[in-house]
C-alpha cells in the first residue's frame, strides 16, 4: 500500500494506472512514426508539440478511466465488467479531445496518426488488462500474511483482504488467542507461545503478521514477535491494516485509549482557518456561477406543487451546535409529520416530480452554499443530520459525539464511500468513515473528496 494525500492505494491499482498511461503513449508514439517515419516524427515530436499532444491524449484517457471505474477493486476483478466499460469510456475519451482540439487547435493530430494510436490503444489495452487480471490472481505473486489473534477484527480484516486481490495479500494461517476454543492452533500456556508462533512461521513462510487480539494482556507473544521482526517479518496492527485497506476506522476494536493516543485526531488551528477561508472562496464562487440555475429550479418547484421553494430543517453541526440547513424542497410540503424526520425511500411517494429530478442529479443541495458561505459549515465535512436523529446515533452508537470535533459538510469522505445512510448500522459504517476522515484531515484528502464528489455527480449517484 502506498499513502498518498493521507489515504492509502495498493500499489498494483497505482501500478495499473501508471503502466497504462504509459502504453497510451506508446501507442500514438508508434502510430506518429509508422505514419510519417522516423526522422519526420521526431521533427513533429519536437517542434510541433507533437510530443505534449501524445501526453495530453494519455492524460485524457486515464481520467476516463478513473471516472468510469476501471480502477475500482470491484471491476478490476470482473473482465466482463472492464470490457462494458472500456467501449463508452473510449467514446467518452474521443468527446472530450475533439472538444479540446477545438478549443486549442496546436494539439489536435492528423486523423491518421490519430486513428492508427486509438485502435492500437483499443487493442492493447485490453490484453493488458487480461495479462493483468492473470498475474493478479497468482498466489505466487502476493505477499503471504499470517493474522495473530481472533478478536473482534479479526473476521473483518480476514474477509477484506481476500475479497480484494489487487492488494497482492493473501492470507496463509491464523492463530487464535490462548485456550481458544475456536481453533486447535490455539496455544495452552503463556510457555507455548513462542514454540506455536515459530512453528507456523516455518510452515507458512510469512512476509508480515498482522497482530488482531481483542484482549492482549498475557497473550501477545511479544518476545517471538520481536525475533520475528528482526528478522525480516513485517509485524502490523491490525487496525492499522483494516483502515489502510477500507479506508475507515475499525468500530469493531476502537478504545478510548486509541483514540487519545494514536497519531491524528488534532485538528490545528491553521487547518481550520485553511477550511474556512477556503470554504468561503467556493462557495462565493459556486453561488455566483449557479444564481441563474437556482432561479430557474426555484420557479420549476412552484409551478410543480404547492409550497415554498426553500425547504429549511434543523440540523446538528460542529461542537453540537443546531443550525438551519437550506435546500430546495423536493417532496410535498409537511411531508415530515409533527417535525419528526423520516429517511427517504427508493420508492418514497412524499418527492414531487421536480424533487425526483432534483435528488437524482443532486442540485437540491445547491443552497446549502448559502450556509457554507456564512460559516455554518465547510465544503468538506462529516454530514449533518437532524437533532433526533443524530440523539438516537448518540445512544447507540459509541464514540459518536466525535464527529462533532469539525464542522459538517456539504461532501464528506462518508458520503463519496458510502452514500446515503437511513439505519443505525448505516450509520454506524458512517461514523467510521468520519473517524478516518478526522485523524486524516488534510488539504490533500479534501481534495481527493472533491474529486470524487466530481466522479459522483457526473455519473448520477447516491441521491435518493
Amino acid at each position: 500500500m502506498i499513502r498518498f494525500l493521507n489515504v492509502y492505494f495498493p500499489f498494483r491499482t497505482i501500478f495499473l494506472g501508471v503502466t497504462e498511461a504509459c502504453l497510451v503513449a506508446l501507442c500514438f508514439l508508434v502510430a506518429t512514426v509508422a505514419r510519417i517515419g522516423a526522422s519526420d516524427a521526431a521533427v513533429m515530436l519536437s517542434d510541433e508539440q507533437g510530443f505534449i499532444s501524445i501526453l495530453v491524449i494519455a492524460a485524457v484517457f486515464i481520467t476516463c478511466m478513473y471516472y468510469f471505474d476501471l480502477y475500482n477493486p470491484m471491476v478490476l476483478n470482473n473482465l466482463r465488467d472492464v470490457l462494458t466499460r472500456m467501449i463508452p469510456m473510449q467514446g467518452t475519451v474521443c468527446v472530450l479531445l475533439a472538444c479540446l482540439y477545438y478549443l486549442y487547435p496546436p494539439l489536435r493530430m492528423s486523423r491518421g496518426i490519430f486513428l492508427g494510436g486509438f485502435v492500437l490503444v483499443a487493442m492493447l489495452l485490453l490484453v493488458w488488462r487480461y495479462l493483468f487480471f492473470l498475474l493478479n490472481a497468482l498466489p505466487q505473486f502476493a505477499e503471504r500474511a499470517l493474522i495473530l489473534g481472533n478478536g473482534p477484527l479479526a473476521g473483518p480484516l480476514l474477509a477484506e483482504l481476500q475479497s480484494h486481490p489487487e492488494l497482492g495479500i493473501r492470507v496463509v494461517g491464523q492463530l487464535n488467542a490462548p485456550n481458544s476454543e475456536d481453533n486447535d492452533l490455539a496455544w495452552d500456556s503463556s510457555e507455548e507461545q513462542a514454540e506455536v508462533l515459530m512453528n507456523l512461521v516455518k510452515v507458512h513462510h510469512p512476509n508480515r503478521i498482522i497482530v488482531a487480539f481483542g484482549e492482549r494482556r498475557g497473550k501477545l507473544p511479544v518476545e517471538a514477535l520481536l525475533q520475528l521482526k528482526s528478522s525480516g517479518v513485517r509485524v502490523q496492527e491490525g487496525s492499522e491494516v483494516y483502515e489502510s485497506v477500507t479506508g475507515k476506522v475499525p468500530l469493531e476494536s476502537l478504545h478510548l485509549s486509541w483514540l487519545l493516543f494514536s497519531p491524528g485526531f488534532r485538528v490545528s488551528s491553521p487547518l481550520l482557518i485553511y477550511k474556512r477561508i477556503s470554504s468561503f472562496i467556493l462557495s462565493a464562487i459556486a453561488l455566483l456561477l449557479s444564481l441563474p440555475v437556482m432561479a430557474l429550479i426555484a420557479l420549476a418547484i412552484r409551478l410543480d406543487s404547492a409550497g415554498p421553494a426553500i425547504f429549511r430543517q434543523k440540523r446538528v453541526g460542529g461542537a453540537g451546535k443546531i443550525f438551519t440547513l437550506y435546500k430546495f424542497r423536493t417532496m410535498v410540503e409537511d411531508a415530515d409529520q409533527n417535525g419528526n424526520h423520516f429517511p427517504a425511500g427508493l420508492t418514497d411517494k412524499r418527492f414531487t416530480r421536480v424533487g425526483r429530478l432534483l435528488r437524482r442529479t443532486h442540485l437540491d443541495e445547491l443552497p446549502q452554499f448559502f450556509n457554507i458561505l456564512r460559516g455554518d459549515m465547510h465544503v468538506v465535512g462529516p454530514r449533518p443530520f437532524v437533532p433526533d436523529q443524530e440523539q438516537e446515533c448518540i445512544e447507540k452508537i459509541p464514540y459518536y459525539r466525535q464527529r462533532w470535533v469539525i464542522k459538517p459538510g456539504a461532501t464528506g469522505w462518508a458520503q463519496v464511500n458510502r452514500g446515503y445512510n437511513a439505519t443505525i448500522e448505516d450509520n454506524k459504517e458512517k461514523l467510521s468513515y468520519d473517524l478516518f476522515y478526522i485523524k486524516n484531515i488534510s488539504i490533500g484528502l479534501d481534495l481527493l473528496i472533491l474529486l470524487q464528489t466530481v466522479k459522483i455527480l457526473l455519473l448520477g449517484r447516491g441521491g435518493r
